[in-house]
């Protein structure tokens, strides 16, 4: 009788071991991310890396999830698909996270989700406008961003009405990114009855856009949606510029950044670009804003960008969402909380967002900025898309 008592409570003990949740001790929860830190958009991870670390000390010096401290891993992908795969691996198989947030990059989000979902680890909030963030529906996939297609079927017919374009063109990246961009930009002309009167596009890494800014001006465009992000932003209306050439430029929040009026200087005031939060600048916005700023310059000694906001709102919502979950966090609890979630609009401004059993993306919606003397000012509503087939 004793040795059958002892059976069954070994038997209990595994199976309370089989059911624990991986990434979630007494005291704990581990999560994990992958920046680039060392390749091409290494200013940005590094940015999405402090606004979590700010995020997560915060919470942890108020006591943490239901008494469970924050632990976060960040692993370097050098923006390689490749690398980011191991990094996952690393994350997933020896770290052994509850849950990876923030990951930057299409194509590494895209290689490393098959690695997490084998061990039913979530994707949380990737820092990229892919559709694929959230399509084909999976329930441990979440999105936040407003994709780069929904956000110009959205504000392409917008800036045309306001600026009564009449020949709309558009210079986008040979990628899958600028063909997101020059489709939705096509979706929101055919909605006011209108079509690029041209196309242009270049190579990934080109510096020299003077043949298609000359083919734009000859074919008389007065508005160019650019598929841009920093450079290629800065080149193209630079370029522009020189030529007395100046039509209005649209971009998307790929080019919402900072960085394009710190190194473009004054010829980029007047870009429009898409976006959802506002750019923390330490000074001229609002008391909230400013508060926020100056504290992260202080512990960073740096200042905040955009990244550094999406990497600390992203670690503020799991956190939201964790707590709702209570003590018995797990993957299963964490999914049912986030299938009735709603999530309203913060001191950044960002739209807000609401997720179900079958939605899993947060908000289609975003409004324009505009750079005028040498920052970015937000110059206009949200706007989302009318009907759900509209991002199909």
């Amino acid at each position: 009788m004793v040795k059958k008592i002892a059976v069954l409570a070994a038997l209990a003990a595994t199976s309370t071991l089989t059911l624990a949740q991986q990434g979630v001790s007494a005291t704990e929860i581990t999560l994990g991310s992958i920046q680039d830190l060392s390749g091409p958009i290494a200013g940005f991870g590094k940015q999405v890396r402090l606004g979590m670390m700010l995020a997560v000390d915060e919470l942890n010096e108020t006591g943490g999830i239901n008494g469970r401290k924050i632990k976060l891993i960040v692993e370097d992908s050098a923006y390689d698909p490749k690398k980011a795969v191991l990094a996952a691996q690393k994350l997933v198989n020896q770290d052994k996270i509850f849950m990876m947030l923030g990951h930057i990059g299409t194509a590494q989000n895209m290689a490393a989700m098959p690695v997490q979902f084998e061990k039913n680890v979530i994707n949380f909030f990737p820092v990229t406008a892919a559709r694929e963030m959230y399509e084909p529906f999976h329930k441990l996939k979440y999105s936040y961003a407003a994709t780069y297609y929904d956000q110009m079927r959205n504000a392409v017919p917008k800036v045309v009405k306001e600026k009564g374009a009449k020949k709309v063109c558009t210079m986008y990246q040979d990628d899958d990114f600028g063909l997101e961009v020059l489709r939705g930009g096509e979706a929101g002309l055919k909605t006011v009855g209108m079509q690029f009167a041209e196309k242009t596009s270049y190579k990934r890494g080109a510096t020299d856009f003077s043949s298609q800014i000359s083919k734009m001006q000859a074919g008389g465009c007065d508005m160019i949606v650019l598929g841009t992000i920093i450079r290629e932003t800065i080149g193209a209306i630079g370029t522009a510029r020189k030529l007395g050439y100046n039509p209005v430029f649209l971009g998307s929040s790929a080019a919402y950044t900072d960085l394009i009026h710190k190194l473009g200087g004054k010829a980029m005031d007047g870009l429009y670009a898409t976006m959802t939060v506002q750019n923390p600048y330490t000074e001229g916005q609002t008391q909230a804003i400013g508060f926020w700023a100056n504290k992260y310059k202080t512990k960073f000694n740096e200042d905040p960008t955009v990244f550094s906001v999406y990497g600390y709102t992203i670690i503020n919502t799991f956190a939201n969402a964790a707590t709702k979950a209570g003590k018995n966090l797990n993957t299963n609890s964490f999914i049912k909380v986030m299938d009735t979630m709603s999530v309203p609009s913060d001191i950044f401004g960002s739209a807000p967002a609401s997720f179900s059993p079958t939605k899993r993306l947060g908000s289609d919606a975003s409004r324009l900025s505009q750079i005028q003397d040498g920052k970015w000012k937000v110059v206009s509503d949200y706007v989302s898309s009318p009907d759900p087939d509209a991002k199909k």
